[in-house]
């Protein structure tokens, strides 16, 4: 495999910027982009929301499962993966056999102020949202901190985090594709 081709996969909580910078990234190295959440959404014909509602959160995990084995192309995407996705067992190990993993990370701070107004996020349909994203976060860490470069997000430019999300795919898509026949 070629590192120019080599697929870059966004991961991290919600509210860390992966759908805003993955699509300037997508744009930058003239990839496709493709947000995990909105591909099901597309596929399915319903809303998250809706599909928690009528299915609960396992079926929304299989989904998300079927997306990164085969919903998107191999090669030349820049994927947005939900803020869940790579949480079930075995998920975040399929992500990094398909390309270069970067996980964006945010205070907790941070997420609230940007989650705050947001109708499509299911899980903080809560009386106390924020008590949810503390302990979601605090749940989800240990393997956000797994998946790869871990890059914070709060109080930077998105100019300078598309630049660095960049510099890390180009140096570690050529480790990958090396490793990958």
């Amino acid at each position: 495999m070629n590192a120019a081709d080599v697929n870059l996969y966004l991961v991290g909580f919600m509210g860390t910027g992966k759908s805003t910078i993955g699509r300037l990234v997508a744009q930058r190295i003239g990839f496709a982009l493709f947000d995990s959440d909105q591909e099901i959404e597309r596929a399915r014909g319903r809303s998250i929301p809706e599909i928690f509602a009528a299915d609960g959160e396992p079926a929304f995990r299989a989904l998300e499962r079927r997306f990164i084995e085969g919903g998107h192309p191999a090669t030349r995407s820049v994927v947005s993966c939900g803020g869940g996705l790579i949480v079930p067992p075995g998920m975040l190990d399929a992500v990094k056999a398909r390309g270069v993993v970067v996980c964006l990370h945010a205070s907790i701070e941070t997420i609230l102020a940007r989650t705050e107004r947001s109708r499509s996020r299911p899980l903080l349909d809560v009386a106390d949202p924020e008590a949810r994203v503390r302990a979601l976060y605090a749940q989800r860490e240990p393997i956000y901190k797994q998946a790869g470069t871990v890059l914070l997000t709060d109080l930077r430019p998105v100019s300078d985090m598309v630049a660095h999300v960049v510099r890390v795919w180009r140096r570690e898509a050529v480790d990958f594709a090396r490793r990958t026949p």
